[in-house]
């Protein structure tokens, strides 16, 4: 082989080693961006977190939708304790919290619904309502309160007591989730 095939292997091989290496910083940049430090607030992939806000208060939600499950309020609140706990930096504090959940369960209500044209058989619909109130002691501009709803959807012939568990089991985490998301997000 010449010195020029030479040259043009060597150069092929250079080339190629930038390349996996532009390939690899891209890649870590990318694993990485989701989770960033700015001064001593944390943002995880759009959540933001104030730097002086570092406890919260979950309070137990009350029951006000009168068929509803007596453990809902219960496992909502805790689910969503779980939550902030595992997905932000901040520490549960009962006592003189940065931030503070309150709010009650408002609707739990199952319905029939008719079936779309072409199909026989309709399904049901369960649907439950949570009324949430927000409170930073850190910004009073930052208090909200809002009315959150999430259903799920089971067969007509399926018996409510067979699926409930399930149901209310999607329902809380996209509630929790749309809570978690309106605390912590700039959206």
């Amino acid at each position: 082989m010449s010195n020029k095939g030479i040259h043009i292997l060597f150069r092929q091989s250079s080339i190629r080693l930038k390349c996996l290496s532009l390939v690899a910083a891209t890649a870590v940049f990318l694993l990485f961006q989701g989770c960033l430090i700015r001064g001593n607030g944390y943002s995880f992939q759009g959540i933001s977190i104030p730097p002086d806000v570092n406890t919260y208060y979950v309070e137990q939600f009350e029951n006000q939708a009168p068929s509803s499950t007596p453990t809902l309020p219960r496992d909502l609140s805790e689910r969503l304790k779980d939550k902030i706990q595992t997905e932000s930096r901040l520490k549960y504090n009962d006592e003189e919290p940065d931030i503070e959940f309150t709010g009650a369960i408002t609707d739990f209500r199952v319905s029939a619904e008719a079936p779309k044209a072409g199909e026989q058989i309709g399904f049901n619909k369960l649907t439950i309502s949570v009324q949430v109130n927000f409170v930073n002691n850190k910004d009073e501009k930052a208090n909200w309160k809002q009315q959150f709803s999430f259903e799920d959807f089971f067969g007509a012939n399926d018996n409510l007591l067979d699926v409930q568990e399930t149901l209310i089991e999607n329902i809380n985490k996209e509630l929790v989730d749309r809570i978690y998301n309106r605390a912590f997000t700039n959206w």
